[in-house]
Parts: C-alpha cells; structure tokens; sequence
C-alpha cells in the first residue's frame, strides 16, 4: 500500500510541473515582450506527411481540418484579446503550419529552419536547420515577442518537450521554458 502511495505521489508532481499556466500568468509573462512563442501547428489528423508529399502543394499534404482552423482562430484571439505584442511571425513552409499562421495571425514569413525532418526525406537537414533557427534566435533584437510556428520535433529538438497540436510554449532567449498552454479546448 506504501508503494502504492508513493507512485501516486510521483505521478501527481510529475503531472503538476508539467501543467500550462493560466491565462493570466501567461499574460504577464508577455509583459516585457522578447520571448520566444513555439507553436506547434494546429490540429492536422493524422502523422507525418502522405507518399508523395510536396512543398509546392497543399493538396499532397497533411493539412489543417475545421477543427485545426477553429483551434488556429483562437490562438490568435487569445493573442489580441490580450494585447500581446507580437514582433514577428515566421512559419514552416509545411502548407498546415502556414494555415495555423494565416488563421491566427494573417501575416507571417517563411522559415525553411522551421520545416520538419520527421520523415527520411528531410532528416538529413536537422543539424542545419537547428543551426540555423538558433543563429536566428541568437540575432533577433528581442524587443517584441517573436512567434515560431513549427512541428513537433522542431519543438522537441529545441526545447526537449513533447507538444499537442497548437500547443504554445514561451521561452526566453536561453531556452528556458517559461509557461505552456495548450489550445485544444
């Protein structure tokens, strides 16, 4: 029984210390502007990408459905509900994680340091582009908050988490993660 208590114990903090934060400390947290904002595209069905997949085309690819595009919306409402001042908004070139962009924000620039290197196609590019987005980081000004939409393992690779579809996670400049909040509700 002692057992017992003790693994439900451990469950219950390692539950609680990876909980997203309220609306309200994510909001202060936004106060001084220079976070980094990761986004992990909205809700797509599926996993990785069709045979076939292209770039180019929206049609060969694993895009957002209408409850990704709901979710991509209220990101971007919770954003100007709260005044959160946004500097800059990149985007994979991947077509779902443009979609989360337009839908939540309606201007973005693409980043290929963002794409994904889920699939053997693209693995090959991991170490270049994780060069590359840290040197972009690394440079950035930081005055306002800048917002990286972008996949999973890009997530992963940077900040050793793993994300829900639209999930947002705020770190500072050193990667340190500051709060998360999780948009599927």
């Amino acid at each position: 029984m002692k057992l017992v208590k003790i693994i439900i114990i451990l469950l219950i903090s390692f539950t609680t210390s990876f909980k997203g934060i309220s609306a309200n400390e994510f909001k202060k947290i936004f106060k001084d502007g220079g976070k980094l904002i990761f986004i992990r595209h909205a809700y797509a069905p599926g996993s990785g990408d069709p045979d076939g997949f292209r770039i180019s085309n929206c049609l060969t690819q694993r895009n957002l459905n209408i409850d990704g595009v709901e979710q991509s919306k209220r990101i971007g409402h919770f954003f100007r509900q709260n005044d959160i001042k946004i500097g800059k908004v990149l985007s994979s070139e991947w077509c779902r994680c443009k979609q989360t962009a337009e839908y939540a924000f309606n201007s973005y620039e693409i980043r290929d340091f963002l794409n994904s290197f889920f699939s053997q196609e693209f693995s090959h590019n991991k170490s270049k582009q994780i060069k590359e987005l840290k040197k972009y980081i690394k440079n950035w000004n930081g005055k306002n908050n800048l917002i990286l939409v972008t996949h999973y393992v890009v997530i992963s690779e940077i900040l050793n988490l793993s994300v829900s579809s639209g999930e947002i996670v705020i770190a500072d400049k050193d990667y340190n993660i500051l709060g998360r909040l999780n948009t599927l509700n």
